[in-house]
Order: structure tokens, then sequence, then C-alpha cells
């Protein structure tokens, strides 16, 4: 449509709108300064705050199906792409410390546990995973700000709570960690599954959650879903070969980590040129299944933008 905003205002104006909702929920929780500090700090890091974006997007692409207003999609799903982010920047924050991946550097800044010290930092990451589920829980969530839109049925925002519990739980992010921590990925099937959980899951419960909060039927939000596992696949292969190629100031995390300490990787197990040649495939897969249900709206360009991206 050429009324289109391009995708990168398009992205900064989902960003705009997630940013502020975040502060919101931040102004409600009414924790201690000593907590406060390092949970504000976590969040507020410059992200690429892909995943709440992606809840929108998949609001967005459904609004005409269920005929209701693109705003008010975004409306609907907006406490859920809250959620999505709190959860994933507490996965960040634990993924950093010393006993985990022990990095320094996150978003262009120092990580967490560097900044507040380890033990703040963890309780920090308890608290964003918790208090993620209570912005769930009530309505009007403290995320929805001036938004005025009908209270959502209990049964969808029951679904989602359930949903991002399995991405985000032992078989899902926190299984996939495990696995790596592990150090038993010794083929590339294994390194496959141990992303389909530790990046994938996150990623998929954040595109169909949207999809749920916007009243989609099973039909399309499996349709989401299966786009959504392609994505999150070629992201992490993308992520791989930036981690091979890029730099700590581009990246805005440390650099060459991966291959320094022997992990398994996309470009460890088939080259850098096939993991590329892999992560188009892998789009390609993810556009055919939104494709299949004529879903409109960002989403396909947001898989090509993830696949182009730099950082």
């Amino acid at each position: 449509m050429s009324d289109r905003l391009p995708l990168g205002a398009y992205l900064g104006g989902l960003r705009t709108e997630i940013d502020a909702a975040l502060e919101r929920v931040l102004a409600s929780h009414g924790a201690p300064p000593v907590i406060a500090a390092p949970v504000h700090y976590a969040l507020s890091g410059p992200g690429k705050r892909l995943r709440p974006c992606l809840t929108l997007a998949a609001a967005e692409a459904v609004a005409e199906r269920v005929k209701i207003a693109p705003a008010t999609a975004r409306a609907l799903a907006l406490p859920a792409a809250c959620a999505v982010e709190m959860i994933h920047t507490y996965s960040l924050v634990h993924d950093d410390l010393p006993a985990m991946d022990d990095d320094t550097l996150r978003r262009g800044r120092p990580t967490t546990h560097v900044v507040y010290g380890d033990g703040l930092a963890i309780l920090a990451g308890d608290g964003l995973l918790t208090e993620a589920f209570g912005v769930l829980a009530r309505w009007p969530s403290p995320a929805s700000g001036n938004h005025r839109v009908e209270t959502p049925p209990a049964d969808r925002c029951l679904r989602v709570v359930g949903v991002l519990a399995e991405a985000a739980g032992v078989a899902g992010m926190v299984g996939g960690q495990a696995v790596d921590l592990d150090a038993s990925v010794k083929d590339a099937g294994a390194l496959e599954n141990m992303h389909l959980r530790k990046t994938g899951a996150l990623i998929r419960a954040a595109s169909t959650i949207g999809a749920i909060m916007a009243g989609a039927s099973d039909r399309v939000i499996a349709a989401i879903d299966a786009y959504a596992r392609d994505l999150g696949l070629a992201f992490q292969i993308v992520d791989d070969v930036l981690d091979v190629e890029g730099s700590d100031a581009g990246l805005g995390k440390t650099a060459g980590k991966d291959a320094r300490q022997g992990k398994p990787t996309f470009p460890a197990f088939y080259g850098v040129e096939a993991s590329r040649r892999l992560a188009v495939e892998c789009t390609e897969r993810a556009k055919a299944a939104l494709a299949a249900e004529e879903l409109d709206g960002r989403l396909a360009e947001i898989a090509d933008w993830s696949l182009a991206r730099q950082k």
C-alpha cells in the first residue's frame, strides 16, 4: 500500500508506544528504590523490542479478519506486548550473570549485574518475570494508559498467560538455556532444537499472543505460530552469523564470544555462507505461512528486516 509508513518508521512508532507503556508499568508497581533502580535499568536499555513489536504487529495483522480497527487491536494487545518484553528482559539479565554466559555488555551498556551486583540482578530478573504476569492479570492494565477499549474476555487473557508460561518455562526458554549450559549439543539437529526453545519459543509466543488478544480464530493463530517458528530460527541463525562478523559497538554486546567459548552455533556446524542460506529458507517459509492464510499487515516485512539486520 502506497500510504504505508516505511517499515523503520512503523517499528519506531511501535517502540515508542511500547516504551511509554513499560514506563507506566514501572511507575505502578510501588517497589522500594533498591530494586526499582536495577529493574528500570534493565528494562529501559535501547533494545530492538522485536518481541513486543511482533505482538502488536500480529494483532494488527488479524484486525480486519476479526472486524476491529488496527488501533483497537494494538490496544488490546499492548499489555501482552509489555509482558513479553519484561520476560525477555528478565532472561537477558539472568543469561548475562557469571553463572550463565558471564557477559559484561548488553544493549550497548554494562550488564545489570556489572552495575548493581549479582544479587540485585537476580532479584531484578525475578521481579520482571513475576510482574509480567501481574500486568496480564489486572484490567485495565497499567500498560494501557489512556487507551479505552472493551475489557477482553477472560479466556483470552488466561490463554495468553498459558502461552507465555509454557514459552518461558522448562519446556521452552529455560529448557533451552539448560541444554546450552549442559553443553550437550553435538549435532545440527540438537542445535536447532535448543534454539527453538531458547530463542524461538518466546518469539513464537510473542507473535501468537497478539493474535489471541485481538480475537483471532485458532486457524489464524496457527498460521502466525508457523510464521513465528521459522522467524525465530532465522533470527537465531542471523545472530550467530553476526557474532562471527560483527563488532561489540555494532552489536551492542560482546562479539565473537560464542566462538571463543566453543559454543555450538549454526556457522560452526554449517559455515557462514550455508548458515545465511538456511536463514533465507526459514524466512521464506515464514512468509509462506502468512500467505497461506492471506494475512496482510507488516509481519512479512518484519521477517525480511530481521534477515537483513546488522545487529
